[in-house]
């Protein structure tokens, strides 16, 4: 049998979808609304978005790991769907979704550890077969997945403003730092990974009705190389590895905030 995601309201105005990304993972905070596997924080981009608007009510449905098919249909450590939550008053719904389908953050992560001299480093040189290649990754379905989304979402709640905001960038343009702990090439493969994704997801919400907030572009120049990041590098003092700083999370929630119409902003 399915579990809820945490208490959540019963008509809620505003529900937040996703992964990691959105649920602020390391940020701060445990939810205590969040079930543990999903490892929401109180400074995710939708907690922080909530906060500001004053919505009256609010479901954070996002969970750290999920995929765009647990967003849709369930199944994260016996989760159920995170569209459960919408409502036909419903008014907002925001989404950030499909690294995980692709495994990019978790390549990110092994990438980095399997450079280090220490235990965990052989570890993961021992069981980890390295970076997939472009092909490996799933895009279709992953397009298909976030797809399926919004027009469940739009069936389920038709008078709410959709906003899905891609990623941020982690890695530069060009080169490594050490705060990566990548080489030249993985991150040259990673950041094709990186780039197909954002490019994947704008062109799913360009054939929708939802509202894009590109993170991806919005974040040039604050990638995890950057001197005042917006994601983190492998081996942060705060936060998660290869996750949005605290500053990352509050610009995606302004960001958000000047796109949606002012009533909302007026809440």
């Amino acid at each position: 049998m399915l579990r809820l995601h945490g208490r959540t309201p019963a008509k809620p105005f505003y529900v937040a979808l996703g992964s990691s990304f959105a649920a602020g993972l390391g940020l701060g905070p445990r939810d205590p609304a969040s079930p543990y596997i999903s490892m929401r924080s109180v400074n995710g981009y939708p907690q922080i978005l909530a906060r500001r608007l004053n919505v009256p009510s609010f479901a954070d449905m996002t969970s750290s790991g999920s995929t765009l098919r647990h967003v849709l249909h369930g199944g994260q450590m016996g989760l159920g769907p995170q569209l459960d939550a919408l409502d036909p008053e419903t008014r907002l719904i925001t989404l950030t979704a499909g690294g995980n389908d692709i495994r990019f953050v978790g390549d990110l992560t092994a990438a980095a550890f399997s450079n280090r001299k220490d235990l965990m480093g052989r570890m993961i040189r021992i069981f980890w077969n390295g970076i997939k290649d472009m092909e490996a990754r799933d895009f279709p379905s992953m397009a298909a997945n976030l797809e399926a989304t919004l027009n469940e979402a739009r069936r389920r709640s038709p008078n709410a403003q959709i906003v899905v905001a891609t990623y941020p960038r982690i890695l530069p343009d060009v080169g490594v730092c050490p705060s990566l702990g990548l080489t030249e090439a993985q991150a040259a493969t990673m950041r094709q990974a990186e780039r197909r994704l954002a490019e994947v997801t704008r062109s799913v919400v360009s054939q929708s009705d939802a509202i894009l907030v590109d993170m991806a572009l919005l974040s040039e120049g604050r990638d995890a190389c950057a001197s005042q990041p917006w994601v983190n590098g492998a081996r942060p003092v705060k936060g998660a590895a290869f996750h949005p700083t605290l500053a990352g999370a509050e610009a995606t929630a302004g960001a958000i905030m000047n796109v949606i119409e002012p009533k909302l902003s007026a809440s």
